[in-house]
C-alpha cells in the first residue's frame, strides 16, 4: 500500500464520518422544528376545563379562556374579572362579573406577558363563576 492510497482511504472515512454527523444534526433540528411547531399550534398548555382563572402579578384575576400558556404572550378571550362594590349605609360588599369588551376600547381579547403571571387555575364546570358566566353568555 502506498502513501497516496492510505491517504485516499483516510480522506473517505473523513468524508463518511462527516456525513453520518450531518445526517445526524439534521434529523436533531428536523426534530425540535417539528415539536416546537407542534407546541405553537396547539398552544402549549391544554386545559381540561372551559374557563380559566389567570391571577396576574398586580392583584388582578381574570377568567376566560386561555390559548398559548407557556408562550411568551398568552392570550385570553371570553373574558371576565369581577367588580366588587361596597354599599356607603351598609357597609355590604356586593361581587358582579363583568364581561370584559364593554370598555371604550372594546377588547376581544388581551395578551398577557408571561412574566406577569403568578398562576392559572381551571374554573370548575359547577362554580359559582362558571355559573355567573353562563349567564353573563346569554
Amino acid at each position: 500500500m502506498t502513501l497516496s492510497t492510505m491517504t485516499r482511504e483516510s480522506a473517505g472515512g473523513t468524508v463518511r464520518t462527516l456525513w453520518i454527523v450531518g445526517c445526524i444534526i439534521c434529523m436533531v433540528i428536523g426534530v425540535a422544528i417539528g415539536y416546537f411547531a407542534d407546541r405553537v399550534q396547539h398552544g402549549f398548555t391544554a386545559f381540561s376545563t372551559q374557563y380559566q382563572a389567570v391571577l396576574l402579578s398586580n392583584g388582578a384575576v381574570y377568567y376566560g379562556k386561555l390559548a398559548g400558556y407557556g408562550s411568551p404572550h398568552p392570550m385570553l378571550t371570553d373574558t371576565f374579572y369581577i367588580l366588587s362594590k361596597t354599599d356607603p349605609n351598609t357597609k355590604e360588599t356586593t361581587n358582579i362579573l363583568v364581561k370584559r369588551g364593554k370598555e371604550l376600547h372594546e377588547p376581544d381579547r388581551m395578551y398577557l406577558n408571561a412574566n406577569q403571571i403568578i398562576f392559572v387555575e381551571p374554573v370548575g364546570t359547577t362554580s359559582k363563576v362558571a355559573h355567573l358566566i353562563t349567564e353573563a353568555s346569554r
